[in-house]
């Protein structure tokens, strides 16, 4: 036997062996014991510690099935924009400087190529409002995007490119759109029946952690005033909640329990760019009449009814003979506006419109948000002491400006001299021809010095301003003025009407 088939005959009796030897070790139930003592090994408790009561696991599903439901309407948003700063260290850009040499693509003569353009990613997310692959976001995260430069992956990871459909920078509102079908669409919930308390979860793509679901409660609704966006025109009425929003969650949605959309994610409170407790989301009505204008025209067509507002205080309702501090304050009405068309004056304040209560100018913003140019409203106001309505038909914003009548020309000089009040605070005197051309007036009296934690700072009175009326007379000589604050008792107010740049404003103060 040569040595090949030793070998081969070794090996074959060698495996026949082995195979011998396991039959017999499973027919004896060595093996058995064997694993029995590897597996037999017994760790953690037999038990849960605690079982989860009827009421919590109740409200536990009732996350896990709102989740899931809505996790499809949410997409992750992909933005290309330009970028001025130089690129980061993955695409060179400064390092070229420090080093002394390109690291970028090379021309034919082998020299980088110079001018251009950088570009960069922003991210944010979209909720899915139609079937066909219409998408609303913010404004803000696809604002600034380039030509082709918006990509949609959908929650089971497709990839469409979409093109910007409409936007509205007041609202912070837009609508993209994808090439697709059959998509699982949002449902819009009922932003009247939203309560602070009530628990809610945020659903987008935090930080680039697609689909991430975030839970908390709304703790308050009605806030505004940020000034982020659009000055003082901004549509600010929003939802605030401690559920976690982060940068990526911009253009989400925040759901009630029922998986119902209530509103979209957009900004946060915060000092250090990450999450600190507070974000804030658009409600529901205001997106959902919103993007039904950008979807139909790419534009909205929204109502302007030319009234100048502002929030009232105590002492604003006390003057008003108002019971409680309810309501908005026209501080003016531009000429030939709907408003004044419809006989709305300065220093009326606004009760309702349409049946739906004004607290503040949220409640306004967001109520006249709901109409088009065209559309006629009920407002009920709030007018020397009583209440009345009138109805204003809506147009689409103009530029009229306010024209000031009258004149102080004729006041005699002896009733015209500087007046200081000390228990306010303030000191005026009469208008020159400078104030009139600055501040666009024909009379008034000019405010020359607040001082600082005075009466009339505390109430907001600036300084370098012109009061036109006190108690809806026009005032035409510091005199006049002084008369009519001598006469007021101690706890009296007074109402004052302010010009002050290029605005008017209303100011109460009250009688030591």
């Amino acid at each position: 036997m040569n040595n090949s088939k030793l070998k081969k005959a070794l090996i074959l009796t060698g495996s026949s062996s082995i195979a011998i030897v396991l039959l017999l070790a499973i027919q004896l139930g060595w093996l058995n014991n064997l694993f029995a003592k590897i597996t037999s090994v017994d760790i953690g408790a037999s038990a849960p510690p605690v079982s989860m009561n009827q009421y919590a696991k109740a409200i536990n599903d009732a996350m896990i099935a709102a989740s899931e439901s809505v996790n499809p309407t949410i997409v992750s948003i992909s933005v290309l924009i330009e970028s001025n700063r130089s690129m980061n260290f993955r695409g060179f850009g400064d390092l070229e400087e420090f080093f002394g040499f390109p690291f970028g693509r090379r021309d034919n003569d082998g020299e980088q190529e110079k001018n251009k353009k950088n570009y960069a990613r922003a991210g944010g997310s979209g909720v899915i409002v139609t079937s066909d692959g219409y998408i609303v976001t913010n404004c803000h995260v696809v604002d600034n995007a380039v030509e082709d430069g918006i990509t949609v992956i959908t929650s089971d990871k497709k990839e469409y490119s979409a093109k910007l459909i409409g936007k509205d920078s007041l609202t912070d509102i837009a609508v993209i759109k994808i090439e697709a079908k059959d998509l699982t669409l949002v449902h819009f919930g009922n932003a009247d029946e939203l309560r602070p308390g009530q628990m809610v979860i945020a659903v987008g793509n935090p930080l680039g952690l697609n689909h991430t679901v975030t839970q908390g409660i709304i703790s308050a609704l009605g806030r505004g005033q940020f000034g982020n966006r659009g000055g003082g025109y901004a549509i600010e009425n929003y939802i605030q909640t401690d559920a976690a929003i982060n940068s990526g969650n911009s253009g989400g949605g925040l759901f009630d329990l029922n998986g119902s959309l209530i509103g979209i994610n957009t900004l946060i409170a915060s000092t250090s760019g990450g999450f600190q407790g507070y974000g804030f989301a658009i409600p529901v009505d205001i997106v959902k009449s919103t993007i039904q204008d950008l979807i139909s025209i790419g534009k909205v067509n929204r109502g302007y009814m030319g009234a100048q507002v502002a929030e009232l205080d105590d002492k604003f309702a006390k003057n008003l003979g108002l019971d409680k501090v309810e309501g908005v304050l026209i501080q003016d009405v531009n000429k030939k506006s709907p408003a004044e068309k419809a006989g709305i004056k300065q220093a009326d304040v606004i009760l309702e419109i349409n049946g739906r209560k004004i607290i503040s100018m949220g409640d306004l913003r967001s109520a006249l948000a709901q109409y088009r140019a065209g559309d006629e409203i009920e407002v009920t106001l709030w007018r020397d002491k009583k209440s009345i309505k009138k109805k204003v038909t809506l147009e689409s914003p103009d530029g009229d400006d306010v024209v000031y009548s009258g004149s102080n020309d004729d006041v005699d000089k002896k009733d015209n001299e500087p007046v200081s009040f000390e228990q306010f605070g303030f000191t005026i005197e009469p208008l020159t021809r400078e104030h009139k051309i600055k501040f666009d007036v024909s009379y008034g009296i000019y405010v020359r010095e607040v001082k600082r934690f005075s009466k009339a700072a505390e109430r907001k009175l600036p300084s370098n301003c012109v009061i036109m009326k006190a108690d809806q007379q026009e005032i035409k000589s510091t005199g006049q003025f002084k008369k009519i604050l001598d006469d007021k008792e101690s706890g009296e107010t007074i109402l004052l009407n302010i010009r002050i740049d290029s605005k008017n404003i209303m100011v109460v103060l009250e009688k030591p």
